[in-house]
Order: structure tokens, then sequence, then C-alpha cells
């Protein structure tokens, strides 16, 4: 596999640090607040639900005989961990669906800074007439992403295999980040689903070097609000910087593998 994880964990990095600036401060204000509001949400309901899960999950899951009862200590951590993982993931992707207008706006913006080009005044007509195609967008990468991640819940309930699961999860959860948030330059230039994933599997090191520091961010509290406007930022240096020609025609690698220009 070829790619740069440094390199590409670099691009995030220069994402974050591209936010406070004054030409692209104003389009992180709708994807922060929808991180907040959601996030929020998400931690609100597990203080308040978490128990009541937990006990759901042990009664329905395991018969009412005393002698089993050992078995309870062993799964409370595998069923807090689905928990858990429900959680933010279903709250990830109800993120992603509302923030993708906003996400594909803002990518834009960068890109067009990025580039040299002058800002505009599009306002809240440009992410309208971006929600189709975005949600479309959001669908397939959904698509994408469950019968994976159905596939490794399977696995992590195998004995043996599931002492793996830990590594595979977190190189799973990078390479999904990468597909999420790379796929919002790639669409604004008309890049199909299936030539980005081209694009990043060909250097698929630079791919899961950016989506691991996304990942890593999403586990701090409170800095993991800023995490979606910083991630798409830096996908949209990584797009620009990786595969966009110096004259701004871009690469497209096909699902075969072969690049055209």
């Amino acid at each position: 596999m070829k790619g740069n994880p440094v390199r590409g964990s670099g691009y995030f990095l220069r994402g974050l640090a591209m936010l406070p600036q004054p030409g692209i401060r104003s389009f992180v204000l709708v994807p922060l607040l929808i991180n907040i509001l959601l996030f929020g949400g998400a931690i609100w309901l597990l203080a308040s639900q978490f128990g009541s899960w937990i006990d759901y999950l042990m009664q329905a899951w395991l018969p009412d005989w005393q002698w089993l009862e050992f078995l309870r200590y062993l799964l409370w951590p595998l069923f807090a961990l689905l928990v858990l993982v429900v959680v933010y993931y279903g709250f990830s992707i109800v993120a992603n669906f509302i923030a993708a207008p906003f996400n594909g706006f803002l990518a834009e913006k960068v890109e067009r800074q990025l580039r040299g080009d002058p800002l505009g005044n599009e306002g809240w007509g440009e992410v309208v007439k971006m929600i189709p195609r975005t949600l479309h967008r959001e669908v397939a990468k959904l698509l994408y992403y469950l019968p994976r991640v159905l596939f490794l819940l399977i696995l992590s309930f195998i004995p043996l295999v599931n002492l793996a699961m830990p590594v595979i999860w977190f190189l799973f959860g990078a390479w999904m980040m990468a597909i999420q948030y790379c796929d919002y330059p790639m669409d604004n230039n008309k890049v199909s689903f299936a030539d980005m994933k081209g694009l990043l599997k060909s250097h698929r090191f630079t791919a899961v070097g950016f989506g691991s520091l996304v990942q890593f961010g999403m586990l701090v509290p409170l800095f993991n609000l800023i995490i979606m406007p910083a991630a798409v930022v830096g996908a949209t240096i990584y797009w620009v910087e990786e595969y966009a020609g110096d004259n701004g025609t871009e690469r497209v690698i096909n699902s075969a593998g072969v690049v055209r220009r």
C-alpha cells in the first residue's frame, strides 16, 4: 500500500489551523452548531438511559438462571461497548446527514480560497441547491458503511478473533473518516463515489493517517465539537494537494485503477 500516514494526519492539523481565518470562520458556524446540539443530545441520552439499556440487554440475552450469574460480569463490558458504539455512530450518521450541505459549501469555499479564487457572496440559496446531491452521497456512504460494520460486529463475538477487533475497529473507523470527509471536495468536483474510493485506496496509508487523527479527535470531549469542520477543511487541502492538478483540472481514478486527466 502506498502513501504516508504522517502527511495524511498533517492535512487534518492544517485544516484545524485554518478554522479561525476570516475567510473561513463564518462558514464553520453551522457545522459547529449541529455538532454541539447533536452530540450534546447524545451525551444527555447516554447519561440518562445507559444503565437501563444495559439492564435490558442483560435480561434479553441471558436466561434468568442463578448459575449463569458470572456471565453478567463477563458480558457487561461487551454490552456497554455495544451501547456506546450504537449511540456514537447513530448520532454521527444523523449529524453527517444534517450537516452534509453545509460541509459541501464549506469545502467549496476552502477550495476556492486555496486556489486563489475570490470568495463570492453566495448565501443560503447555494446551500439549498446542494441538498439533493449531498444527501445522495450520504446515502451512498451509509450503504457502504452498514454491511461492513455489521460484519465487524459479528466478528467481535467470535472468541480469539475478538482479541484483534479493537485494532480492526480503529483502522476501519479511520478509513471511514477519510471517506466521509474527503468525499465533500471530491463530490464538489464531480468525482463519483466509486472513483473517490479508488483515489483514496491508491494512497491508502495517507488516507488512514488522515482518518486516524480525525478519529482520535472525536474521542476528546469538547474538542470533538470542532472536528467536523476541521476535517472538512483538512480534507479539502488533501484533495487540492494530492489529487488536483496545478491548473485546476482534477485527476480522477476510475474503478479499474486507471488515472485519466
